[in-house]
């Protein structure tokens, strides 16, 4: 019994410690082109802001062009969107199995051709800033990402992680118009880019093919589209922008690859 209650928490480390910033961080010497990618981290915004709102505006408008088409047939179950991010990216991505041993799930071009310098994914989750509270929900939870400012994105889907952010969600409904995306939290996310969470940190063998990008949602925003942001903060701030992160592409990806990043690396 203590050699299966050992060997479980073995698995379980292995496909948490590409999670966990002291293994990275004690790591990353060993890591040529990952350190070499930390040390050479961009100034400049990948991609501009003006040009992730764009694309978040061309996918969110197709989505709710689906989602109205789907109740006004079907009773109101929208479509999973991948249509609709294939007919404005060129390409789409979903989770698989990942390529690193003991990794878990991964995220993968499965269609189409992705350029270098465009919006890939998002990273979903209930936002905190840095002097709000967090310790419950980061108990055991691998997908608390942390922005150059502090800022904390908790994008588990599962546990109090899940419970807090649906109940944020409720929150700050505006009548019959939801201010975010609570489909993330299942299998078919109605936003497609809203699985940034289990894209898998870079090695040597598998160096990056995407970075993380910090993007605050611009007022100008069309506000009947903010249903379809996986994001949300977690305190009642409306005069606070929204905080996203999206992975942009480093190189150009085609189908069949799986998008590594690199935990160090924030563009700010």
């Amino acid at each position: 019994m203590l050699k299966n209650t050992l060997e479980r928490l073995q698995s379980v480390w292995k496909s948490y410690r590409h999670r966990f910033v002291p293994w990275v961080a004690l790591n990353i010497s060993k890591n040529e082109k990952t350190l070499r990618q930390v040390t050479e981290r961009s100034k400049d915004k990948l991609v501009p802001d003006e040009e992730v709102s764009k694309s978040l505006v061309r996918l969110f408008r197709l989505l709710l062009e689906e989602v109205t088409s789907k109740q006004d047939h079907n009773g109101g179950h929208p479509l999973c969107g991948h249509d609709a991010m294939f007919q404005s990216f060129g390409f789409c991505i979903d989770r698989q199995s990942s390529t690193l041993p003991s990794a878990g799930r991964g995220v993968f071009v499965t269609k189409g051709y992705v350029p270098k310098g465009v919006t890939v994914a998002m990273y979903p989750g209930t936002i905190y800033q840095a002097y709000e509270p967090i310790l419950l929900q980061s108990i055991r939870n691998p997908f608390v990402f942390r922005c150059i400012d502090g800022v904390l994105v908790d994008g588990n889907d599962k546990g109090i992680s899940k419970m807090v952010f649906t109940s944020c969600s409720g929150r700050d409904r505006v009548g019959p118009f939801m201010m975010s995306d609570t489909s993330w939290l299942t299998a078919t996310p109605q936003n497609p880019l809203a699985v940034g969470q289990y894209v898998n940190n870079c090695s040597n063998d598998w160096p990056a093919n995407v970075c993380y990008q910090e993007y605050d949602v611009p007022e100008k925003f069309p506000y009947q589209l903010y249903r379809f942001f996986p994001n949300i903060n977690y305190s009642h701030d409306t005069q606070r922008p929204l905080r996203c992160v999206v992975l942009v592409s480093l190189r150009d990806i085609t189908a069949g690859e799986e998008l590594f990043s690199n935990y160090y690396t924030i563009v700010h």
